[in-house]
């Protein structure tokens, strides 16, 4: 078992502390719920792409796809790619979210439907945005209770001690700042992955085994060879399709301070992770070699990335490592927990209260925070899985909302109905589709969203002339 020095957890203990009090100096940046949502549409290209790429490229999304690498091989790759093909499209059409949003005053993709197709479009989404955010929490959660429980197993701290700890910091984060305190501690932390993670391990792993040449050689065929399965495709289209109406990315968005800036910070930080793709393979695949027995030392393959660092990095430098992983998730996890919270409390708190006050909102979404928080914690001593918390989380939601979504913003001829059948068909194939026992080894994603578009066409046709939607023009 790997044990981490006291220098490293000085380091980590105080760039933690830094980071949490950034966050807490935001709070005087806080005067209304725009601040505390869409940091007051503030967001220029520089500020965009490091909170984008650090949220994409850092916390359960990276130890989860190591973890891949290092257990599969090739299916981190083919699971990577689509998701960033998914993100260089989203960022085409970045802008006119952000034109859109300026114009009509819209901060989330609910509130896009509330004024497109009424009410009860808008709750249905809200439901399934504030769920499948809460599940991409616990994803978060369950990668950082994993470094927790490394970083402390010389005083035999549990990964359900280590999910707790991770929570407590992420309700004090989210509370506290809002998007702002988010936004600009990911600009730290997006330097911190890139020099100490996604540039020195992978050096500094091939400098271990003794070159590139011994580390090519001894790497076994079948995890760099391509293969295509049910599951595998069925993950490529939830990647595709979860970026059409991936909330956290609309919310950013929303946030950009003009069409320009959202354009490129999207592009610019999808361009980086494109980037990191071939690096976090890479460090897979040498984790196999340097520590072949992660999975039976630590339960799970999502430690491989904090145990290589613990393994090769000099004592201080493993604690910077270490301390941009923590902080990076503690970061991640909040921008999805901000996006629950923003839901359940301006999307569908405002529409059964409408005149609730901008004091009384800031209140209750700092109470919403603790809450979903704590029922991301259950789903995250439920599934132990970074990986598999995020799929589950992820499915549904692409299903139903990735073509709705896409339709809000472009077909002027959708219907109210359309979308509505297009929503609820798409969830429940999904989920009857995953408690079949995925018929044909297939995901669940690609039935519920084949049967989504259907329904989404088929209903408007039926519908167009007697109950046309809104369309939003920029």
């Amino acid at each position: 078992m790997l044990e981490v020095t006291t220098l490293d957890l000085l380091v980590i203990g105080c760039y933690l502390l830094v980071m949490l009090g950034v966050g807490v100096w935001f709070v005087r940046r806080i005067r209304n719920t725009d601040d505390y949502y869409v940091a007051g549409r503030t967001l220029g290209p520089v500020v965009l792409t490091a909170t984008v790429c650090a949220t994409i490229i850092g916390g359960s999304a990276m130890m989860g796809r190591a973890g891949i690498a290092y257990t599969t091989g090739f299916k981190a790759i083919a699971t990577a790619i689509p998701y960033m093909l998914g993100m260089f499209i989203f960022s085409g059409y970045a802008g006119r979210i952000q034109q859109v949003g300026e114009k009509y005053n819209i901060e989330s993709i609910p509130g896009l439907f509330a004024y497109r197709f009424g009410p009860a479009a808008k709750c249905v989404l809200s439901a399934m945005v504030a769920f499948a955010m809460m599940g991409t929490v616990a994803a978060q959660v369950t990668a950082t209770a994993t470094i927790i429980k490394l970083l402390g197993s010389q005083v035999g701290i549990s990964y359900e001690v280590g999910a707790l700890i991770a929570t407590l910091i992420f309700i004090l984060y989210t509370a506290a700042s809002g998007l702002f305190g988010v936004v600009y501690t990911d600009v730290i932390q997006f330097f911190m992955l890139i020099v100490f993670v996604y540039l020195l391990l992978p050096i500094s792993s091939l400098n271990y085994l003794g070159g590139f040449s011994s580390f090519a050689a001894n790497v076994d065929p079948k995890y760099i060879t391509p293969y295509l399965n049910g599951q595998i495709l069925g993950d490529i289209v939830t990647y595709l399709v979860f970026t059409m109406a991936g909330a956290e990315m609309w919310q950013r968005a929303f946030a950009a301070k003009n069409k320009k800036a959202a354009k490129q910070g999207m592009f610019w930080g999808t361009a980086v992770y494109a980037c990191t793709i071939a690096l976090l393979f890479l460090m897979g695949l040498s984790a196999q070699q340097i520590l072949p027995n992660v999975v039976a030392e630590y339960g799970t393959a999502d430690a491989v990335i904090p145990a290589l660092a613990i393994k090769i990095l000099p004592a201080g430098v493993t604690g910077l490592a270490l301390s941009g992983i923590l902080s990076v998730m503690m970061s991640t996890a909040d921008s999805y927990l901000l996006v629950s919270v923003q839901t359940i409390v301006d999307d569908l708190g405002k529409t059964v209260a409408p005149k609730m006050s901008q004091k009384q909102e800031l209140v209750l979404s700092r109470v919403a925070s603790a809450v979903l928080a704590l029922g991301a914690l259950a789903i995250a001593l439920y599934i132990k899985s970074a990986y598999d918390v995020l799929m589950f989380a992820w499915a549904f939601y692409a299903a139903a909302a990735g073509l709705p979504a896409l339709a809000a913003l472009y077909w002027k001829k959708a219907t109210s109905a359309g979308i509505l059948a297009g929503m609820l068909g798409g969830f429940v194939v999904t989920v009857g589709w995953k408690l079949a026992g995925q018929p044909f080894g297939l995901g669940a994603t690609v039935p519920g969203a084949i049967i989504c578009g259907v329904l989404l066409v088929a209903v408007r046709l039926a519908t167009c002339t007697k109950h046309p939607s809104v369309m939003v023009e920029v």
